[in-house]
């Protein structure tokens, strides 16, 4: 069976109280992202259950979750007087504790950090295709700037073989028109 398949659909809250509790306790999913170099970026991190589980930490402790349970622990330890003041285990499991946390944010930091050498590299690959479609653009129009000028001169050249001919016919015209002129005047004699 499919790790779908096996797990149950997730209940959503069931009055708008709990739809409130949801959103001010648990931590917020975050969005997926669409970036397909970072798909395949989580994908890839995915692929390790210890990767799973720091960013599951993660995500907790960095939550108002997190927050709101510490302060109902805190409260509890203090106000029903689980030790005495100065409080030294609790002292002891605060200090272990944040030293894990302090780990995990390192390792956030790190994923993050490698989140945006993905997003770079694919910048970069984007920048050099772009760079070589420039290059083929700008060759395409010198081409074209070539053949514009060599249109140029033939019509240039057609031109000047316009006038002539425009020049040429006048001139047949014209001798046409004179030897008519002279034909009529000598067979009128």
């Amino acid at each position: 069976m499919s790790r779908e398949a096996t797990q149950a659909p997730a209940a959503g809250p069931s009055s708008p109280a709990a739809g409130r509790l949801h959103r001010w306790v648990l931590p917020l999913k975050r969005p997926e992202p669409i970036n397909p170099a970072l798909v395949k970026d989580a994908e890839k991190r995915a692929e390790y259950a210890q990767n799973r589980v720091a960013d599951k930490i993660t995500a907790f402790s960095g939550s108002m979750a997190f927050v709101y349970i510490h302060v109902v622990w805190f409260g509890l330890w203090i106000g029903l007087g689980v030790e005495k003041y100065p409080f030294g285990l609790l002292t002891m499991i605060v200090s272990l504790e944040a030293i894990f946390l302090s780990t995990f944010v390192m390792i956030s930091q790190n994923r993050a950090d490698a989140k945006r050498q993905v997003l770079a590299d694919e910048q970069w690959k984007t920048v050099q295709e772009e760079e070589r479609q420039n290059k083929q653009l700008l060759e395409l129009s010198q081409q074209i700037l070539a053949l514009t000028k060599e249109v140029r001169g033939f019509a240039d050249t057609a031109k000047d073989d316009h006038e002539q001919n425009e020049q040429l016919l006048d001139l047949t015209k014209r001798t046409l028109a004179e030897v008519r002129r002279k034909s009529n005047g000598s067979t009128d004699r």
